[in-house]
């Protein structure tokens, strides 16, 4: 039982500080007001997490996690190429709608002043959705025997751009300009790289 206890404290400490980083926008998150708003000392925080940085890092794979999970759904449900991409790119935009704290983290906001290798790793995510575009753009010759309007990674990047630009005016607007804002009018312009 002891087991169950320490994963449904360490949930709720990331779920406290993705939480913090929702309201306390450019303010470092210090382990004392996160222990506070926990309702624990901070050594308590230091036994499910021996660091800040580790705390980041939970949650940076609770995005990975997430996103990869259901972006392989996507891709193992939807033949269509184009269907693919308009929903990895939703399915990315509604998580950062539903979850402002933890886009402070995508776009490497709640990270100033952290580790270096937390900022990394976001890039890397932030590569991962990319090559995962680019894949799927590939396959639509393959799959499909069409070709497309620009090359694959040309296409890819300016998605991920999009969706990048997306995220930033919604931390920039306050949370007030949502992700998915537009997105319907915004993917016919996309989908004329399909034609």
């Amino acid at each position: 039982m002891p087991a169950v206890k320490k994963t449904n404290r360490r949930a709720q400490i990331l779920q406290a500080l993705a939480g913090m980083l929702e309201t306390n926008a450019g303010q470092r998150i210090t382990t004392a007001k996160l222990a506070e708003k926990v309702g624990v000392s901070e050594a308590a925080l230091y036994r499910h997490f021996p660091s800040k940085a580790r705390m980041f890092e939970g949650l940076i794979e609770f995005i990975e996690e997430t996103l990869f999970t259901r972006i392989n759904k996507i891709v193992n449900e939807e033949k269509d190429s184009a269907a693919r991409c308009q929903l990895i790119l939703h399915l990315i935009l509604g998580f950062a709608e539903k979850n402002p704290g933890i886009t402070r983290i995508l776009n490497g906001d709640a990270l100033m002043g952290e580790q270096d290798r937390l900022r990394a790793r976001i890039a890397k995510l932030y590569e991962r959705l990319e090559t995962q575009m680019k894949q799927v753009l590939r396959e639509r010759k393959l799959r499909e025997g069409k070709t497309l309007s620009a090359e694959e990674e040309v296409i890819a990047n300016l998605m991920i751009c999009y969706v990048d630009g997306r995220i930033n005016l919604y931390i920039r607007s306050g949370f007030t300009r949502k992700p998915t804002e537009q997105f319907s009018e915004q993917w016919q312009i996309f989908k004329q790289l399909f034609i």
